[in-house]
């Protein structure tokens, strides 16, 4: 049934890659609307079980670890059985997950059920949106992502305010549950569409036209074959053995820490420095609003500018933009700091899988580029926990938005570092 959706759909549009496009933007807009909301239930745990802040963060740091270190493994097998089943797979680890994380009686259960079952789902879900689209595209590729990377901004907007508002009429636990529902909806209807490349949609690209002009000089192309599998990991490993690759993943835990320090703890941050419950889910809201209109953007110009200049600069304007959070005396200047991040982050979020094909080559590129991911893994783990640490101990969030915000900086010169000694692919 859905290889004939696929199949009618490929018929009725000049290049089946923006049907995909919709599909892993609907992807992402799942998996970041959920792990990026959990800011607005951070509090309401944390009061539920009565842990301090630095356990309670261990939920999303938890997740996110599981998201990215899952991702690494799971891109070999994207790469191998196609996108569709890791997408059903993914659901429903993510639906058994939200269903436990509802019902669970202690923290432990929350981390177990949120961070490590639904992370699992996560994680396979993530890989589908953010490396499959890539392998349709090559002189569009960066806009091709950045509508795709969208759907992460559109699902902060929509998510964070709206579970906010349901937190206050239902309680945290049943807006868990209807989460589930229209997160389900919007996946089903994902795996119905989406597909590797242009013969697993059943099109021939030998046939001339748009589809053979975008995928004939980029991406593996139809019917490619990572090989035996120790033959894909020699490869894999190869690569993550340069320079380049340590610089790259360097650069990422650096500049995402600002990210994970302010979606774990930009709330409570916020209402602790006296600004209404409403300036911290809209802080998130705006990082995601003004997010998806800047990956459209920046997709675009990175196209014509080149990847990792555009890369390296949003990602600094991240660091600053983090800093001045710490000093934003008024609600309309701390929405205005929001917004200057969501410019640099939906910039460089648009081009995490066009930068790693254009350092590193599209070959294996879900496996690498799962590998690469590992790097929010790393910062996802240690910078809210650490954050939430500074809080318990130093009664104030100040010293860790700074300290964040400083590496997001160092982060911008590795990446720059990273693109000056990549190797020619």
């Amino acid at each position: 049934m859905f290889g004939g959706l696929r199949r009618r759909a490929a018929r009725r549009v000049p290049h089946y890659g923006w049907v995909v496009v919709a599909a892993c933007f609907a992807i992402t807009l799942v998996v970041f609307g959920l792990s990026y909301s959990f800011g607005v239930f951070f509090e309401r745990i944390l009061a539920t079980f009565g842990a301090s802040r630095a356990s309670t963060s261990a939920v999303f740091a938890v997740q996110t670890f599981v998201v990215y270190v899952g991702a690494a493994a799971v891109g070999g097998v994207v790469d191998r059985v196609g996108p569709r089943v890791p997408t059903a797979i993914g659901a429903g680890l993510l639906t058994v997950g939200l269903l436990a994380t509802a019902r669970a009686d202690s923290l432990l259960g929350v981390v177990l059920a949120y961070g490590v079952v639904a992370g699992l789902g996560l994680s396979a879900l993530y890989v589908v949106a953010y490396a499959t689209v890539p392998r349709w595209f090559d002189r569009r590729r960066g806009l091709a992502v950045g509508v795709t990377t969208s759907g992460l901004g559109i699902g902060m907007l929509v998510v964070a305010p709206l579970a906010a508002a349901s937190i206050r009429r239902v309680g945290w636990r049943a807006t868990y549950l209807a989460l589930v529902a229209g997160f389900v909806a919007l996946l089903a209807v994902a795996a119905a569409f989406v597909a590797r490349d242009p013969t697993d949609a059943g099109i021939e690209t030998d046939a001339g036209g748009e589809v053979r002009a975008e995928v004939a000089d980029g991406g593996p192309g139809p019917d490619s074959d990572p090989g035996p599998w120790r033959e894909q990991a020699g490869a894999v490993a190869d690569v993550a053995r340069t320079p380049a690759f340590g610089l790259l993943f360097a650069g990422w835990v650096c500049t995402y820490a600002a990210l994970y320090v302010l979606l774990t703890h930009g709330v409570a941050f916020l209402g602790a420095s006296g600004f209404p419950r409403w300036v911290g889910a809209w802080t998130i809201g705006t990082v995601g609003g003004v997010t998806s209109l800047a990956r459209l953007g920046v997709g675009y110009l990175s196209d014509r500018l080149g990847r990792a200049r555009v890369f390296v600069a949003c990602s600094a304007t991240m660091g600053v933009a983090t800093l001045g959070l710490t000093v934003a005396p008024t609600p309309a200047l701390v929405l205005g700091s929001a917004a200057l991040f969501g410019v640099g982050y939906g910039g460089n979020g648009a081009l995490l899988s066009p930068l790693t094909a254009d350092l590193f080559g599209t070959e294996n590129l879900n496996a690498v580029f799962g590998l690469m991911s590992a790097a929010f893994a790393v910062a996802g783990l240690v910078a809210p926990t650490a954050a939430g640490y500074v809080a318990d101990t130093q009664g104030t969030y100040a010293p860790a938005f700074v300290a964040s915000g400083l590496l997001a900086l160092v982060g911008a010169g590795l990446v720059a570092g990273a693109a000056r000694v990549a190797p020619e692919v």
